[in-house]
């Protein structure tokens, strides 16, 4: 009796010891989409984050976001979507793809976060935010083109129709694979959300 109740004990400290994660409860750690929308990703797993660049929430949780994504598996792909639960976020939307239409967001995303919540740049000025990405070595002519182009329109046209169809009204929030919502609300944190990624990723590996 005291050598299987040890065995326990030393089988429950080996699960802890190796970061062993508890079952995610559905309404708690994530939330299950109804209808699941389609993610246009063939063979592969989306996972999406929605985001706007005017969310403090967001910049927080940009750090522990960057060291999951380089642990990214092959059979996933991930792609960020500028939310517009409202009005107010349209510049932001804006302003990021515009900058995906150049090849620039890569290169500023992290630096322009950090100069709206940092420094307070007025990143819905056209004019402000403009200044700013060239003094980072953005052509100004090219990024203007793209801010005010129908292509950047039908884009954020495209991002009100997902913000509406996932359900979404607040920022971060993560979806995966067009099926599971989740978000450091949910998580308790932004350090446990990449956690529950993963097991909805293997989730939706499974077939589940």
């Amino acid at each position: 009796m005291h050598k299987l109740g040890g065995l326990l004990v030393a089988a429950l400290l080996a699960l802890l010891s190796t970061g062993a994660i508890a079952a995610l409860t559905e309404g708690v750690d994530y939330t299950t989409l109804s209808p699941p929308q389609p993610t246009g990703v063939r063979g592969k797993i989306e996972v999406a984050e929605f985001f706007w660049y005017g969310c403090p929430h967001c910049y927080a949780f940009e750090p522990t976001l960057n060291k999951w994504l380089k642990t990214l598996p092959k059979d996933v792909v991930f792609r960020r979507i500028p939310a517009l639960a409202s009005d107010r976020w349209l510049p932001g939307a804006r302003l990021y793809y515009a900058l995906r239409a150049i090849g620039a967001e890569g290169e500023v995303h992290d630096a322009l976060f950090a100069a709206i919540h940092l420094d307070r740049m007025d990143y819905t000025d056209p004019a402000t935010v403009t200044d700013w990405l060239v003094k980072r070595g953005v052509d100004r002519q090219k990024f203007t083109a793209a801010y005010h182009s129908s292509a950047v329109q039908e884009k954020i046209l495209r991002a009100r129709q997902l913000t509406r169809a996932y359900g979404i009204t607040g920022v971060p929030t993560m979806a995966v694979g067009g099926r599971y919502l989740t978000s450091n609300t949910m998580a308790g944190s932004f350090e446990a959300v990449p956690a529950i990624l993963d097991q909805l990723i293997d989730r939706l590996r499974a077939g589940k």
